[in-house]
């Protein structure tokens, strides 16, 4: 019922959007954990070249997919983002530290949050774009 009332007061196209944003970051957050935990030789090399133990390597993964099962539920959707948040933080930390551009791991925060704007108004009412007052 709530999906309902949500879906009402945000525009078709805005909602559309912000779903497709949201399945992306979802898959690749899926993604990637599963890669991980059938540890190729790729992931491995990796986690080695970014300092990180392969003892890490599961419980990493399981922070993982736990973030975007909460991201991926919509009652959860705010506390996810907020985790997935800080998750990419860790990652952009990594990148800058073995000294790569962090860009994917901003991009991908940017996407997380922006499917989520685009399709949940609870959010729209927190944090508005613009003012609804004119002044």
């Amino acid at each position: 019922m709530q999906s309902d009332t949500q879906s009402a007061s945000v525009s078709k196209a805005s909602l559309w959007t912000g779903r497709i944003l949201s399945a992306l970051a979802i898959l690749l957050f899926a993604f990637t954990p599963m890669f991980s935990l059938l540890k190729p030789t790729a992931a491995m090399q990796g986690f080695a070249r970014y300092g990180y133990p392969e003892r890490a390597l599961l419980p990493i993964a399981i922070v993982e997919l736990t973030c975007v099962i909460l991201y991926a539920i919509p009652r959860t959707s705010v506390l996810g983002a907020i985790l997935l948040t800080g998750y990419l933080g860790g990652a952009t930390a990594t990148h800058v530290r073995v000294g790569e551009p962090p860009i994917i791991a901003i991009i991908v925060g940017i996407v997380v949050w922006l499917g989520l704007y685009l399709r949940d108004q609870r959010l729209r009412a927190l944090v508005p774009l613009r003012s609804s007052n004119p002044q």
